[in-house]
């Protein structure tokens, strides 16, 4: 499951970051690392951008990054 396709509330684990190069090397830096839990606390109204609670902050990201985000079930 994709961490875009979550609704507000949901609270998972991350089980895989995927994207190539830069992309993937920023979603790391800011501390989207598999094994890390990841709640979503709000969406635009057309549903980009994500706001989601990891590590104790609060960060939003693209729906487009959000698709390279797998979470478990």
């Amino acid at each position: 499951m994709k961490l875009a396709d979550l609704k507000i509330g949901e609270e998972r684990i991350i089980s895989k970051v995927g994207g190539e190069g830069s992309l993937r090397h920023r979603l790391l830096e800011m501390g989207i690392i598999p094994g890390t839990k990841i709640l979503i606390t709000k969406k635009a109204p057309l549903g980009d951008p994500i706001q989601i609670h990891i590590r104790g902050y609060e960060l939003s990201i693209r729906k487009e990054d959000a698709m390279y985000i797998e979470v478990g079930e």
